[in-house]
């Protein structure tokens, strides 16, 4: 018995369309990571991207449960003395709702250059449209 190996030459990729309106944020963004990484696939091999491209439309129809609309807070920093910013989810929400579902993706994959290539796989768009046709894209529903 050989434990089987992807290697690049052998992963097969497809494009999956998510539509994230009425889905919890937490919840949808560890099935898309696992899409990322490949963790739905039999050939998964974990130092190799065995994962597929993932489109998600509709980011700002997404919803998080308590109150974590207003205490939930993302911070940045300019690396300037107090350039340190915030911004609560609500706010992000109205301003940039693909940023929200990107970070809680990109915080659920590897860290490092895998983790970097895995991450460039995912398309989020807030409305309905995404510029993804000639992909042919498969309907993906959790």
């Amino acid at each position: 018995m050989k434990t089987y190996m992807a290697s690049p030459s052998t992963i097969e990729r497809k494009w999956y369309v998510v539509d994230a309106s009425g889905c919890t944020l937490g919840r949808l963004a560890s099935e898309i990571a696992k899409v990322l990484r490949g963790k739905n696939k039999p050939t998964f091999t974990p130092q190799a991207d065995t994962g597929d491209y993932v489109i998600v439309v509709n980011a700002e129809k997404i919803k998080v449960s308590g109150k974590k609309l207003d205490q939930k807070i993302y911070y940045r920093h300019s690396d300037y003395v107090g350039g340190m910013k915030e911004q609560s989810l609500r706010e992000k929400l109205a301003k940039k709702p693909e940023e929200v579902i990107e970070l809680a993706v990109k915080g659920m994959l590897p860290k490092g250059p895998l983790g970097r290539e895995m991450y460039k796989k995912l398309f989020v768009y807030a409305g309905p449209d995404h510029k993804h046709a000639a992909q042919k894209p498969e309907e993906l529903a959790f």
